[in-house]
Order: C-alpha cells, then structure tokens, then sequence
C-alpha cells in the first residue's frame, strides 16, 4: 500500500500547531465538499483531507503516526509494522468505513459496537452560499435562510430537517467574504458540538457600480464641454449623490477618486470613478452647423500622433 503524508495533505508542516491544522482543514473542507465544489475529484480529497484531520487535529492519534518517522514520502511503497502502531483506537462501523487501509494499518479498524455510542464527535462545518444586493453590503441587512441541515434521531439515523435561521449581514462585507455561524453546521455526534455553518458572500451584479474589495467603480459620462472647461457636476454613491470637480482638459479613461466612499470599513474602501466622454448627436441643423464651427475654429486633429 501507499503510504499518506497527512501533512501534506493539509498543506502544513510537521511541526504546525494545531490552531494551523485546524484552519488548514477548515479552508481545504470548504473548498473541496461534495455539496459546494465543482472540482472533479471533489469527494475523494474531500476524503482525503477528513481522513488527515482525524489524524493531525487528535494529540495521540499525530503522536502515534509521528512515531513511523520522517523519512516517508507520499506515494512510497508502505509495510506497516507487526499489529500496528497503537491499539487502543477503536471505530464505530460507519466511522471505520470512511478511512483508507493505510489508516487502518496504522492505527486498527476494530469494530466496538459500544464504541460509537462512547465517543463525542464533533458535527461536520458546512457551507453555503448568500446573494445579496450591492446597497446591503453597504448598509447592512437581515436575510431569512432556508437551510436542509441532517440530523442524528434517536435511533441513530441521519434525515434532513428544514432549519430558518435569521442572518445579520454587516456593513461592509465584500465578495467572497464567509460569515461564521457557529454551531449551525452538522450536528455532533453522541453529545458532541455541532459544527459551524459558513456562508459565503455573492453579490448580485449592480447598475452602476462594479466592486473590487471595498473598493467601487464607476464609469461616469460626461460632456464634451465638461472635459474640455471642466465642471462639478453631481455623481452616484452607495451613500448619496455627491458633487466632482471634473479638471479642465480631462479626456475619456481619466480616473478620479472619492476617497472613503466605497463600502465602509477601517480602512472604508474609495469609490473609483472613470470619465467617459459622450459626444452629442448631431440631429438638428443647428447642432450640426455648431460641429462645423467647432472644426473650422478649432484645427483639432485627434490623430496628430499617429501622423496621419
């Protein structure tokens, strides 16, 4: 058989502390569970990674795969020692079946049918996705979510039961941020606590504004005149209208920035905002014989540069 570096797995490092482990586990579980992820071998790592957790995050379970030493190297040809490392783990039926035959080697499969009613677990961590508008990740909101969370019955089988909870969103949530329920995630086993429930931030797609981190863009149009004279003239934010002093002679692309007006935080994010210079339509006589002065007057040639 193969031998498993657990650490590896992980992405850690043998002498990782266990607050390390456990946020290693925490990032791979959510990105890798069958339920959210779209990668292709999603439930054989996602496999792979409980199976490492349930080694590196318990003190005497890392001590005992500590013990075969340094030298092993994933994929290396693997022959147990004689009985195993330990013999003092013992598994419930379900719980065995979930571990490779390396893990098994090492550390027993023995079945103890009193020992899954002996032991606390702790409920898986779970993840979810929640849509909200951009005017929400600036102000805050409330949301009312359905969830289909298992739970353990008496008898020892897993159903699903609809749970409603009640969600704060605050100010200044970004894309992709998770919001940490705790204790809302899938249920302990034999007593234990339950898991935490992640929720990922999506926001919807906006009119105006596009986000990156608390920062907000805008592409403002404005007048020719405008750009050429410059102006003040009144933009868009999540907190109101504001007045920008557009600088003369300002060309299309130019950025400005109103600082601390993107979604809030310490630091709050800006609102970034770029000119965008619409010419009027020439429909009317006069508004073509005002172009045709405005060409005989000014001798522009936009192309200067290119020679032509």
């Amino acid at each position: 058989m193969e031998y498993k570096d657990y650490y590896k797995t992980l992405g850690v490092t043998r002498d990782a502390t266990q607050p390390e482990i456990k946020r290693a586990y925490r990032k791979l579980a959510r990105k890798f569970h069958p339920d959210v992820s779209k990668e292709p071998d999603a439930e054989a790592r996602f496999k792979e990674i409980n199976e490492a957790n349930e080694v590196l995050h318990d003190p005497e379970k890392r001590a005992a795969y500590d013990a075969l030493g340094s030298s092993w190297h994933a994929g290396q040809d693997f022959r147990p020692p004689p009985g195993g490392v330990h013999h003092d783990f013992h598994f419930g039926a379900d719980e065995a079946a979930e571990f490779s035959d390396f893990f098994s080697s090492i550390f027993g499969r023995e079945f103890h049918p009193g020992a899954q009613g002996q032991r606390r677990r702790r409920g898986q961590d779970q993840t979810a996705r929640i849509a909200i508008d951009l005017e929400d990740a600036y102000r805050g909101a409330t949301r009312q979510l359905r969830l289909d969370i298992p739970e353990v019955g008496p008898d020892g089988r897993v159903t699903s039961r609809t749970r409603t909870l009640n969600v704060r969103i605050p100010p200044g949530v970004t894309q992709g941020r998770q919001i940490r329920l705790a204790g809302q995630g899938g249920p302990g086993i034999n007593g234990g606590h339950a898991g935490d429930l992640y929720l990922e931030i999506d926001i919807n797609p906006h009119r105006f504004f596009t986000t990156d981190g608390k920062d907000i863009h805008l592409r403002l149009p404005i007048a020719p005149w405008e750009a050429a004279l410059g102006a003040s003239v009144s933009v868009p934010t999540l907190g109101g209208t504001v007045n920008l002093k557009v600088p003369p002679g300002s060309q299309s692309g130019q950025r400005l920035r109103l600082k601390g007006r993107g979604l809030p935080g310490e630091p709050a994010g800006d609102a970034m905002i770029m000119l965008e210079i619409v010419t009027p339509p020439a429909t009317t006589d006069a508004a073509k014989a005002a172009y045709r002065d405005m060409a005989e007057r000014l001798h522009f040639n936009p192309r200067a540069e290119m020679g032509v």
